[in-house]
């Protein structure tokens, strides 16, 4: 089971859109002074997050149009298992992140999927009892699964963590976040990856020098919006009164 440490405060979080010679030379370098994430292998592992948006798309478009304080929602597994479900709730201010979760079983979660919510109440969780009432009052909805394969690393100096997310994909047809078979089609060009880097203290100098330029970075595009665009063709002004 892959488990995640738990952010309790702001992170600093930086994206480029590298290429597969880019990364192998990032990583050759990084590998001096950072240490593999002891829960991931050398091919790290699969991550698959089902997000959530509202009736007004609100997650897409004050994403997609860079609006310096926003939220959303996701359940995330790891490698298509049961084991360690997470609700998460990722806040963002500017280049600053901030994330929370709570623990799910399967059957909660499927419960969610068939637009069952009642359960939540019951629950002595703030974030769960807050996304009940997202998804009471605001309509809030599956919108799209996003997989990807990461290879982590690490350094407590700073506690800095930086990831290599290959073959970004969007899930098409279902949102069973647990079938291993569920269909996908690639969002970035052939031999292209994103490079996340997130940090609380500072960001050694070590790290700096590795980032590519400025301009690279990804300030207006995640994961999400690129898996939204290429879905999109599946809803229609009837996306919230039914299924794909």
């Amino acid at each position: 089971m892959i488990m995640t440490g738990k952010v309790n405060q702001f992170r600093h979080e930086l994206k480029y859109l590298i290429n597969e010679p880019e990364m192998a030379a990032i990583m050759a370098r990084l590998r001096g002074f950072m240490t593999l994430d002891p829960n991931a292998s050398e091919d790290g592992y699969m991550i698959r997050s089902l997000y959530f948006d509202d009736v007004w798309n609100s997650a897409y478009e004050e994403k997609y149009m860079g609006i310096y304080a926003r939220r959303k929602y996701r359940i995330r597994i790891y490698n298509c298992s049961d084991k360690g479900i997470k609700l998460e709730r990722k806040k963002k201010e500017g280049n600053y992140i901030f994330k929370e979760s709570a623990s799910l079983t399967r059957a909660e979660t499927e419960a969610i999927l068939d637009g069952e919510y009642d359960f939540l109440l019951e629950k002595d969780n703030k974030l769960l009892k807050e996304f009940y009432y997202e998804c009471v009052s605001n309509f809030l909805r599956p919108r799209t699964i996003v997989d990807y394969d990461r290879i982590p690393f690490i350094m407590d100096e700073g506690t800095v963590r930086v990831t290599f997310d290959r073959d970004v994909r969007a899930a098409v047809l279902s949102y069973d976040i647990f079938d291993p078979e569920l269909p996908t089609m690639g969002v970035l060009d052939s031999g292209y990856l994103v490079m996340e880097v997130k940090y609380t203290e500072f960001l050694p100098q070590l790290i700096r020098d590795l980032l590519p330029p400025k301009s690279r970075e990804m300030v207006a595009v995640s994961k999400y919006v690129l898996c939204c665009d290429k879905t999109q063709y599946l809803f229609n002004e009837s996306y919230y009164g039914g299924s794909v």
